[in-house]
């Protein structure tokens, strides 16, 4: 634990107390129902979409920020305390939640959900940056695999507010079913592909792949502060004229940079027209789209790049 978090627990417990003594209520009349605190943007989603009028969420990461090396702060770690119910997604990508949250809390009475406790993660590939980290955490760019994490949630609001089960029992099926529906497109709407490769600025699309039978290469690896190399351009432009493939995806949150360098790069040598398109990584609402309307634009551009008709 670092020594500023060290500080911020004690600050935090000075301001309980205070609060306390205070007979201070301002909390608890802008907030209602279970308190739900989420690491990141697909998991508050979720959360919201399952809990409805009986639950308010708080989501620590703004959107469309950075997740791996976010730094909790100290109004962070007091909704953690006075929350009911801890989401995060694990398999390393919000290890901070564990390490700097979770440890500086009492965690006695609430439920702490780790989403990715079940599912099976895929190993990261050697260089894809993240030496820290066995496994790929970006697991809920997969629908199939962000349905089992969502799942999670709606078991720990059942476990907790057992009087309200049928109502998130009912708005789970629709999520469920809301999942299921493009999961399947996905598959369909792949099934003719002619090509089975995509290139990639940020390598965080490996549970798409492989649940939907491609492969991606990136110019960076998991970790989206990677500096690439220009062996690794030079690299991934041979791939691109192996493949004959000229489709390069972003996620808007990011630059641009490297996939101007890979357009320019390979245009100059092959005489090919390079595009650019948009792949969303779901960390936030963007472009008016919320998480289910950036997977349906991600299967629309995949299906541009891996030529499925």
């Amino acid at each position: 634990m670092s020594p500023m978090i060290k500080k911020i627990i004690i600050i935090v417990g000075i301001m309980s107390g205070f609060l306390l003594l205070s007979g201070c209520t301002q909390n608890q009349n802008e907030q209602h129902g279970i308190q739900i605190v989420a690491s990141f943007y697909p998991l508050a989603f979720f959360a919201e979409e399952i809990g409805g009028d009986y639950i308010t969420v708080t989501q620590v990461i703004p959107d469309n920020t950075e997740l791996h090396a976010w730094q909790p702060s100290i109004s962070d770690i007091t909704a953690a305390s006075n929350a009911d119910i801890l989401v995060y997604n694990g398999a390393h990508l919000d290890h901070w939640f564990e390490e700097d949250i979770l440890t500086s809390i009492d965690t006695t009475a609430k439920f702490i959900v780790e989403t990715t406790e079940t599912v099976t993660l895929l190993e990261s590939e050697a260089g894809n940056g993240h030496q820290d980290s066995l496994y790929d955490p970006h697991t809920w760019v997969s629908p199939f695999i962000a349905s089992q994490q969502a799942e999670m949630i709606y078991a720990a609001l059942v476990q907790k507010d057992p009087d309200h089960a049928e109502y998130y029992t009912q708005r789970w099926t629709l999520l469920q079913q809301r999942f299921t529906t493009i999961d399947t497109e996905f598959q369909e709407g792949l099934s003719t592909k002619q090509k089975d490769t995509i290139f990639v600025t940020h390598a965080a699309f490996g549970y798409l792949a492989a649940r939907y039978g491609f492969h991606q290469h990136g110019v960076i690896g998991l970790s989206a502060d990677e500096q690439p190399s220009a062996s690794t351009i030079a690299t991934l432009v041979s791939a691109m004229v192996e493949h004959e493939t000229y489709v390069v995806y972003v996620d808007p949150v990011y630059s641009d940079r490297y996939a101007q360098t890979l357009k320019s790069t390979l245009e100059a040598e092959t005489g090919q027209n390079v595009h650019i398109l948009t792949l969303y990584l779901m960390s936030g609402a963007i472009d008016t789209m919320d998480y289910f309307e950036q997977l349906e634009k991600n299967l629309e551009n995949l299906q541009i790049g891996l030529q499925a008709s």
